[in-house]
């Protein structure tokens, strides 16, 4: 047996003895006891909800008190049951008065025939039925009856009453229409759990992320231990194609890793030196040393891993809807078949039709296809949130994001990079603007301040040699100096400028201009010459862009929320063309100016990475959190962008649209059916010679599961 792994930290379970963990509760798999873990979720083996084991009744039920009609089942124990149960119909139809007077085939006679379907049909129903008569008693315990409680009525009336015309010696008897029912049951539920077990596999998936062992340093030699025996402050080796065993920080080597497993980015991420590196994720060509930060349920990979969990776990409003909407059609479909039942024996159409068609209403009314409809959909979409970097923590948030009409970004580190990059240049007696960053950038390449950090980057950036200076000096409250081939070179702001430098009108206006809109000047001169002058600014995403153009698309309205000044929201707002933005905000008023677009009437999402957009996250209508940024803010957001990147709004909104269609569609496919049906079924249209035989209704029911699947899968295939 292969060994499982926890779902929350990818602990090896196999051989461990069921426990009870905290307060007496643990959960586990119906179909893998041995995967135990303290809090509710999904298994990792076969994406089935994990159960209390705090008592027998608790232990059927999920962690919201409902009844899980599949605990103890498997997709392989249906598909075996249908085989058989398929198998063994065959020789019952064709022994039965349907397949002599409709279809008109007469099977061979032989001493015993006639006693033939009683013992194949019982065999059936006692073999491949009994797994809906438990799961019926299950409900019943539990107070929840549901779509077991209704087959297993149906299936229980057709199968004594056919014994009692055996015995009786005269009759029709059911047993065909019983084992063709419950062959056609099984091939619903079968394919309703492989398409549970498909889309709720994320977490499966994901535990397949992590390495079964890591290669350490320790006292200088290297080893294999498993992932288990890491602890934080390990040095591991992880060589080209490794997988990351760990979050940590390289301290060795040069290579690019592959996140899209984890960002949803394909682009391969650039690691060197003091590069951070996520456990899970692909290493490229090159060696690693990596210093071990966190492990097990610190990683980020866990996190992920918990949030997809509870993502799983947690309801939409449809799905709750649709849940009483079952509870309802199971009261409907008993009430309707009770009464057609004593409505056909007083209009004395006899026993054998009124049974016929209250075991019609039954089956035809089982909310089969409505408990399918909006979980398939909200797990397909839990799992497609994931695959396209963003993290739906709860349900409701990501239906709340469908009617979204105002997006609230906080500027700094979402709509900007929150750091500095040069923006303009102007030049005055240098030759080129390569030649210009290239002096200032040699300069400052001696500087850790960040201004002075910006111009060297920018210099990088454009492949530019950084020349070496000589006599550096750092000048307090103005800049820096230093000697360039012999030259005295100067870089800083405005104080940098002697008393009488006289600045051109060109430049002079320029800057004044640039400087009115927040942005940071710094002058390059040469023995008291300018060379030029660079603008620098927290540099604006282009993803800002695209982002802010597609929800304008979308008809969704754009606002942003600064501490800045005035000047400087008023510049990146009409950069970006946002029409709407609050400048000089304090942290703690962030909050009051969401209440503030909410008095307008809007459905607010609120878009931020800080402890100080927290309030505003949890006031506003939906709150989105960047995946980088704090814990709090994290904590505090219904959905979690896993990068830095507001086109991602876009694709939460469109998927949300897209989920909350699906849901719609499969609810009308599950019960839209059940108005024409219910009435046939019952035999309202019997004087006009069409009637609904049982069989036929469990191959409606079941067909209506069937399209409620495939619709709920077209959703894998729509792109974000």
């Amino acid at each position: 047996m292969k060994d499982h792994s926890c779902c929350e930290d990818g602990k090896n379970l196999k051989n461990q003895e069921p426990t009870d963990i905290v307060g007496g509760v643990s959960y586990t798999c119906p179909m893998h006891p041995e995967i135990q873990q303290d809090q509710p979720g999904m298994c990792p083996e076969c994406g089935m909800a994990l159960v209390s084991q705090k008592s027998k009744v608790n232990s059927r039920k999920s962690e919201h008190g409902e009844h899980d009609k599949h605990a103890g089942h498997s997709t392989e124990q249906f598909l075996k049951k249908f085989w058989v149960s398929l198998v063994l119909s065959v020789p019952v139809v064709l022994y039965s008065d349907f397949a002599s007077q409709i279809l008109k085939i007469e099977a061979p006679e032989f001493p015993g025939s006639r006693y033939l379907p009683f013992i194949l049909g019982s065999f059936v129903f006692f073999y491949a039925g009994m797994i809906f008569l438990a799961s019926a008693w299950r409900e019943i315990r539990a107070k929840l009856p549901g779509m077991m409680t209704l087959i297993s009525l149906a299936i229980t009336a057709a199968y004594l009453y056919s014994v009692f015309v055996t015995i009786r010696g005269e009759g029709e008897t059911l047993f065909w229409e019983l084992t063709t029912l419950v062959t056609i049951m099984l091939l619903g539920h079968w394919i309703e759990m492989r398409a549970v077990k498909g889309a709720q596999g994320a977490l499966k998936e994901l535990s397949k992320l992590l390495p079964d062992t890591a290669e350490v340093i320790r006292g200088g030699e290297q080893k294999i231990v498993p992932l288990s025996e890491l602890k934080e402050g390990d040095v591991v080796f992880v060589r080209p194609g490794g997988r990351i065993p760990a979050d940590g920080i390289v301290i060795e080597g040069k290579s690019e890793t592959n996140e899209s497993m984890i960002t949803g980015e394909s682009a391969l991420v650039p690691k060197k030196e003091n590069s951070e590196v996520i456990a899970g994720t692909v290493n490229g060509d090159g060696s690693l040393k990596i210093k071990v930060t966190k492990v097990g349920d610190h990683t980020f990979l866990s996190g992920v891993m918990r949030l997809v969990r509870e993502a799983q776990a947690s309801k939409s409003k449809l799905q709750i809807l649709s849940d009483k909407a079952a509870y309802y059609l199971t009261v409907v479909a008993i009430a309707s078949g009770g009464l057609s039942f004593i409505l056909w024996l007083l209009a004395k159409a006899g026993f054998d039709f009124a049974l016929e068609r209250l075991v019609a209403v039954l089956v035809i009314a089982c909310p089969h296809a409505l408990g399918l409809a909006v979980p398939l959909v909200a797990s397909i979409s839990t799992t497609m949130a994931a695959r396209n970097g963003f993290l739906v923590k709860n349900r409701l948030a990501l239906e709340m994001a469908r009617s979204i009409d105002v997006v609230l970004f906080d500027k700094t580190g979402t709509l900007t990079k929150g750091e500095y990059g040069v923006t303009d240049v102007w030049l005055s007696k240098s030759k080129s603007e390569n030649d210009l960053i290239q002096i200032a950038a040699a300069v400052d390449f001696h500087s850790e301040h960040p201004i002075s950090k910006a111009i060297v980057a920018e210099a990088k950036k454009r492949n530019l040699k950084i020349d070496s200076v000589a006599d550096f000096k750092r000048l307090p409250g103005k800049g820096g100096e230093a000697k360039l081939d012999g030259r005295r070179i100067l870089v800083g702001g405005h104080a940098i400028l002697e008393n009488n430098f006289n600045l051109s009108s060109d430049i002079k206006s320029k800057t004044e201009i640039e400087a009115d809109k927040g942005k940071t000047i710094i002058y390059v001169l040469e023995n008291n010459e300018l060379l030029g002058v660079l603008g620098l600014a927290d540099v604006i995403r282009e993803e800002s862009r695209e982002a802010i153009q597609a929800l304008k698309a979308m008809n969704v309205n754009v606002a942003m929320i600064t501490g800045d000044s005035e000047k400087v929201a008023e510049w990146v707002a009409k950069d970006l063309g946002i029409d709407e933005y609050f400048a000089r905000v304090l942290p703690g008023e962030k909050s009051e100016k969401v209440k503030l677009l909410q008095s307008k009437g809007s459905k607010v999402a609120m878009v931020g990475d800080g402890i100080n957009d927290a309030p505003a996250l949890v006031q506003a209508d939906l709150g989105v959190a960047i995946g980088a940024g704090t814990n709090v803010a994290i904590e505090s957001a219904g959905i979690i962008l896993m990068k830095n990147d507001p086109r991602d709004i876009v694709k939460i909104i469109r998927l949300s649209r897209l989920t909350y269609t699906k849901m719609i569609q499969n609810l009308f496919w599950a019960t839209g059916y059940n108005i024409i049906a219910i009435p046939l079924a019952a035999g309202a249209l019997w004087n006009q010679g069409i009637t609904l035989a049982p069989a036929f209704a469990a191959v409606l029911m079941s067909l209506s599961t069937v399209i409620v699947s495939v619709n709920a899968a077209f959703l894998r295939k729509r792109s974000l």
